[in-house]
């Protein structure tokens, strides 16, 4: 005999293993009458088990027997609806915590490094790394409650948030055996309405992808490659536990690592699950006598909001509950965390500083600018150097997108403070407030005697070859896609296609194609292809944009449509900060945006040393992960 509380199988709540059932629907009040109904329920099964056993001259015994186990399921389904209709932390509780941690009192952590390459009698080779996901206590803030979190590293002590940094060197392999250590159940809320990894006995799916790696498809971080502690449990794509990271044709710069999981990757982002990996090429940068060493630092920015308890917070209910009770389509959080410390400072010298800064919040632009009149000037886009250096007052930077920078503090005194003004979601969401507005504080120390600074800003960077629209394999028209129910958001899609639709972007390796893609929604989308670098060459913007989003809806074909007519708005200069081989294009809402996209080397003449087109493939998505995670992704299926 037993006391049972479940959801039935076909509920929104129900779900085949790995995290607890109720956490998505904890704040769903509405669901209490359930909850009883579903404990008569059980309890009738209780009455039939119990008299089929004991038969008809037990009847008696059975039946109170049945009915005091039958009060025992009603008590404990409304103390569960109890925990359910629990207040939430509202936006101001969360809004209070975050302003209770005093701005710039602790100081930009240097993240731990470990070599992607060997060395041995003073030759280089290549490195076997073991990394580790765990769950920890890290401490975001000094007066803040340590918060659980899921973290990479070589050890549960050593791992940290964001994870150690990967130095490689181009033409070295790296292997890395990825492991997971995570407990039994996330502790996030997740959301089985959307296409998720469940492991049928329980865990936490995870998956390692090498954002900006050109990669063979095992090595990729495919969605469906998901793996659970000690690898009890693989998901249908999963194929090997080691990952080889070639090196040879990655263009020297600045990419990181994150979890890629089916349907959990804004979760497991969120609670750690990234860190920074460089691609060094000795011999060319030594040339350009850049600040380096201590002077060369990664940024990794992103947003967080925390319980009164340190805990992360997120949301336990959906924008729209009745189709997805958990998932909303993007998070924000209150606390601006820089390498893994909310509003750092940084002591700097009277010179040039190096800054590799990456965006990896899971949905929040960042326009970043800096007090005191300074200037960036940058000098690569995500993991390509630009043709010459750019001086600006400020750089917008989608998810996952990165851009490496110069800052000249001989050129100021005191402090200077980086700051945001990014709207959200962008670009034309919420203002900034006091607090998400600043990033962090750069200190500027006195000093008695001259600084010596040898370090330059080239007048020349690279030489990659510029995108050409001759030769062109294929023009393909991508749209992108919000739909809604009662005017609130339910699914994201590319085409009017879910990510288990079979490939329709089949490219032939070594081929240059030219995408085209509409985005019929309000927001920028931050588009990302795995394996291709890709370079925006036009944007333009759409007129009556309602009529043709009602014929796409029905066509889900541009030609059809008769796209021409409607691409006779302005064009708008793509900007020469961004003119270089990305693996990241932002695509504005009512723009088509066309890039011309390389599925080979850019930087080399030579083919893929792997087979491009072995299983499971590639992908690509938008890279707010909120959209990623609910069908904003498509395969990528090379083929010969």
């Amino acid at each position: 005999m037993r006391c049972i509380f479940r959801p039935p199988e076909s509920s929104s709540l129900a779900r085949e293993g790995g995290a607890a059932a109720l956490p998505s629907a904890k704040v769903l009040t509405s669901k209490i009458k359930m909850y009883v109904v579903l404990a008569f329920v059980d309890g009738e099964e209780l009455f039939n088990e119990i008299a089929g056993n004991y038969g008809e001259p037990g009847m008696g015994k059975s039946i109170l027997l049945a009915g005091l186990l039958f009060l025992s399921c009603i008590v404990n389904a409304l103390k569960v609806a109890g925990q359910a209709a629990s207040s939430p932390p509202t936006d101001a509780d969360l809004l209070q915590v975050a302003a209770s941690l005093q701005m710039y009192v602790e100081e930009l952590p240097d993240m731990p490094k470990i070599n992607g390459y060997s060395s041995y009698n003073g030759r280089l080779g290549p490195a076997n790394l073991t990394i580790g996901m765990f769950e920890k206590k890290w401490k975001f803030h000094r007066d803040l409650p340590a918060t659980t979190v899921f973290a990479f590293g070589t050890s549960s002590t050593t791992a940290t948030v964001p994870g150690p940094t990967i130095l490689s060197l181009q033409n070295v392999p790296t292997y890395v055996t990825w492991e997971n250590h995570l407990p039994s159940n996330h502790i996030l809320p997740w959301d089985p309405t959307i296409l998720t990894a469940v492991p049928k006995t329980g865990g936490v799916a995870t998956v390692v992808h090498l954002h900006g790696g050109i990669d063979e498809p095992q090595s990729d971080g495919n969605p469906f490659a998901w793996f659970t502690a000690d690898f009890n449990q693989t998901g249908p794509a999963w194929t090997t536990p080691t990952y080889t990271y070639l090196n040879d044709i990655q263009p020297p710069g600045n990419i990181f690592y994150h979890d890629h999981a089916l349907g959990l990757t804004r979760l497991n982002i969120l609670a750690g699950l990234f860190g920074g990996y460089l691609v060094s090429d000795p011999a060319t940068e030594g040339c350009l006598n850049l600040p380096s060493s201590s002077f060369d630092r990664l940024i990794l920015i992103f947003d967080r909001s925390f319980n009164k308890d340190g805990s992360l917070y997120m949301n336990y209910t959906g924008v729209n509950p009745p189709v997805h009770p958990q998932w909303q389509p993007e998070y924000f959080g209150d606390a601006i965390i820089v390498n893994g410390k909310a509003w750092p400072f940084m002591n700097v010298q009277v010179r040039k500083y190096r800054f590799r800064i990456v965006n990896v919040a899971n949905a929040r632009y960042f326009r970043l600018s800096l007090s005191n009149g300074l200037n960036f000037t940058q000098i690569a886009s995500d993991y390509s150097y630009l043709p010459q250096p750019v001086v600006l007052s400020s750089i917008l930077l989608g998810p996952a997108e990165g851009a490496d920078v110069i800052i000249d503090f001989s050129k100021s005194s005191g402090e200077v403070l980086l700051l945001n003004d990014a709207p959200y979601p962008y670009p034309s969401g919420n203002a900034v407030d006091s607090l998400n507005s600043k990033v962090m504080k750069f200190v500027i120390q006195s000093q008695n005697a001259p600084v010596v600074d040898r370090s330059v800003v080239p007048k020349s960077i690279a030489t990659y070859p510029k995108p050409v629209t001759t030769g062109i394999a294929r023009t393909r028209y991508l749209g992108l896609y919000e739909y809604s129910t009662n005017g609130l958001v339910t699914h994201l899609y590319i085409n009017g296609k879910r990510f288990t639709d079979p490939a329709t972007e089949t490219p032939v390796p070594g081929s240059t194609e030219i995408w085209k893609i509409i985005n019929l929604t309000q927001d920028d989308h931050p588009l990302h292809l795995h394996l291709a670098m890709f370079q925006a060459i036009e944007r333009r913007g759409l007129v009556n944009t309602d009529q043709l989003t009602a014929c796409m809806n029905t066509t889900y074909d541009p030609i059809k449509c008769n796209i021409s007519s409607y691409e006779q708005g302005p064009l708008f200069p793509i900007p020469p900060s961004e003119m270089t081989w990305k693996n990241i294009v932002k695509m504005a809402p009512g723009n088509m945006t066309t890039a011309v996209v390389k599925f080979g080397y850019v930087h080399k003449n030579a083919s893929y040393p792997f087979d491009p087109t072995a299983e499971p493939g590639y992908v690509y998505h938008c890279h707010i992960l909120d959209h990623e995670d609910n069908e904003m992704m498509r395969p990528l299926k090379l083929v010969w």
